[in-house]
């Protein structure tokens, strides 16, 4: 049950909780990729169960659909779904300004997709993901396997003009072979430490051949819920404008789907 998790987890939780409070009935919803994402499909499976709740799902990865019928929801694609509600799905750094950085589990391809393809993105994370300037978490962007050496001398080149600290750029494997995504596409992480331009780089990267998609969400998030390890939410709206600081009680029947792994 959540007092048995470990605090980073608890924060999870509550954030995901949170956020599903945000769906309504006949919803069609992008369902994110990330171990925050699964507490989200978890909660919202609960809901389905305890409530009758009605909802359908577009997952962002093949493990996220896997739970996701795993929990009860159910999932179509995206082209049958055509445009969404509502897309719930985590960052691994998020700004003031509600510009992330995604990719950690190299999903960000179909994660923008979805995003884009919605009313409205909420994104969860707990406290750590908060920082200044986006940047200490590498940059993942997504290239194809054809010339992939030429495209990373290309995005190194294209480094040396951008506002950003460090310029090394590494091959994200999977043991002794390339990490392959949901696409058959390779993942070259760029470790910046500080992206004094978020908005330039995104546009540039882009243009670069080889290039499918990079791991910055500009103008994308609308919402995000932090939590806490102390079951403290912050929700921020940066349409609206608004904060509020809410607390998410833990019960006994918040022990949701504890046989099932991330």
């Amino acid at each position: 049950m959540p007092a048995e998790l470990s605090p980073i987890d608890k924060a999870k939780f509550v954030a995901a909780k949170r956020a599903v409070d945000f769906v309504q009935d006949g919803m069609k919803l992008g369902l994110g990729t990330g171990s925050t994402a699964a507490w989200m499909v978890r909660c919202l499976g609960e809901r389905i169960r305890d409530e009758g709740l009605r909802v359908t799902g577009v997952p962002t990865s093949t493990r996220t659909a896997e739970l996701a019928r795993q929990v009860g929801v159910t999932v179509t694609s995206l082209d049958d779904a055509k445009w969404l509600d509502l897309t719930i799905d985590g960052a691994d750094e998020f700004d003031a300004n509600l510009a992330l950085i995604k990719g950690g589990g190299a999903a960000l391809l179909q994660e923008k997709i979805v995003a884009t393809a919605s009313d409205q993105m909420i994104v969860i994370a707990d406290a750590a993901k908060e920082v200044a300037q986006l940047g200490a978490f590498p940059l993942p962007v997504e290239v194809i396997p054809f010339g992939w050496q030429t495209t990373k001398a290309l995005i190194e080149e294209t480094l040396v003009a951008m506002d950003v600290l460090n310029r090394d750029v590494t091959l994200r494997m999977n043991g002794d072979r390339p990490l392959l995504t949901d696409e058959a596409n390779y993942i070259v992480d760029l470790h910046l430490n500080r992206i004094g331009n978020a908005r330039q780089l995104a546009l540039v990267l882009n243009q670069i051949p080889g290039v499918v998609e990079n791991g910055l969400f500009i103008d994308i998030c609308d919402m995000v819920i932090i939590g806490h390890g102390d079951g403290r939410v912050q929700v921020r709206d940066i349409n609206a404008g608004t904060e509020s600081d809410e607390r998410i009680e833990f019960a006994a029947s918040d022990n949701i789907f504890a046989d099932l792994g991330d």
